[in-house]
């Protein structure tokens, strides 16, 4: 009997990306694939601790390591040698695609397309390269509808699916009032009306503008706190313009008790294709305030939160 050989290839490898690959691979490895996956190792520990093969020294952000990154990613796929190769977000979509040009069946998986995080020139020349690209993909897997409707307004062309985000709900518990305080002991957290936001510290995911509104919330709700866990670029800008009753707590491996610490949820992300951190507050049974991005709406839509404007 012959076994496929599937190669996951991401860049990044943190955050909803890195959780997507690692239960992709956890399932497909279940099933009696052999799989592996090609990233970047990464030093802190994240969904992928461990579970990366096949080293692949790729920034997150395109340049002029491309090239490079590219060649080195043509000798890997070699080496593996796969029956099919996954590629996730915009890096490895684009490296892997110019790497492999429609010579063995490939999947691309944008995570959120490309252009929605530049403007002007730059988001004309990265709309143009995914419509060119589509033709070097069998499939495009988006995970939400929103997130194909955002393709196909763009004029990416090829066969999309929708295979929408998922998360694990065994390790997430509904807690009521009292264990809810409990929980926020635990974390070093006041009991106090709390809103938790989960995420990378990066233009994408906005924090900059709940910290801007986070002062019209204290005059409605003058005891309430704000948490927001989670590291990345702009850890230094947001410490610099942290409010009163407003705190960083860090990266966290598990985002459940946080979530559990929290009255709302907050998602104030600039673009989204579908935010784990969503689900998992609905799975908590947490009230969700998140922009109107991406599958927000699509994930709120039975009452489980708000969306507004981002």
């Amino acid at each position: 009997m012959t076994v496929v050989r599937v190669l996951h290839v991401t860049q990044p490898v943190t955050g909803g990306v890195g959780q997507c690959v690692a239960d992709l691979v956890a399932d497909q490895r279940a099933a009696g694939l052999q799989v592996a996956v090609a990233a970047t190792l990464d030093a802190a520990p994240g969904p992928l601790t461990g579970l990366v093969d096949l080293p692949w020294s790729a920034t997150r952000e395109p340049g002029r390591t491309v090239p490079r990154e590219v060649v080195e990613l043509r000798r890997t796929i070699r080496a593996f040698a796969p029956d099919l190769v996954h590629l996730h977000s915009s890096k490895a979509g684009l490296c892997g695609r110019l790497a492999l040009r429609g010579r063995l069946p490939t999947v691309f998986q944008p995570h959120a397309w490309s252009f929605e995080a530049v403007s002007g020139p730059h988001g004309s020349a990265a709309r143009a390269w995914e419509r060119l690209a589509s033709r070097w993909a069998d499939r495009v897997l988006c995970v939400s509808e929103a997130e194909r409707l955002v393709g196909v307004r763009a004029g990416v062309q090829g066969r999309q699916v929708v295979l929408a985000n998922g998360v694990d709900v065994t390790g997430i518990r509904v807690v009521g009032p009292q264990e809810r305080r409990a929980v926020r002991a635990e974390l070093g957290l006041a009991d106090a009306p709390t809103v938790v936001c989960v995420g990378r510290l990066a233009r994408q995911k906005g924090q900059q503008t709940l910290l801007a509104a986070w002062p019209a919330v204290r005059e409605a709700v003058p005891d309430a706190r704000l948490v927001l866990v989670g590291d990345g670029p702009d850890l230094e800008l947001l410490a610099q313009s942290l409010p009163p009753h407003a705190q960083l707590v860090g990266p966290a491996r598990d985002s459940a008790p946080w979530i559990a610490a929290a009255d709302v949820v907050a998602v104030p992300s600039h673009w989204e294709a579908m935010a784990l951190v969503v689900l998992e507050a609905m799975a908590g049974a947490r009230s969700v305030v998140a922009s109107d991005v991406g599958a927000a709406r699509e994930c709120l839509a039975g009452g489980a939160g708000v969306t507004v404007p981002p």
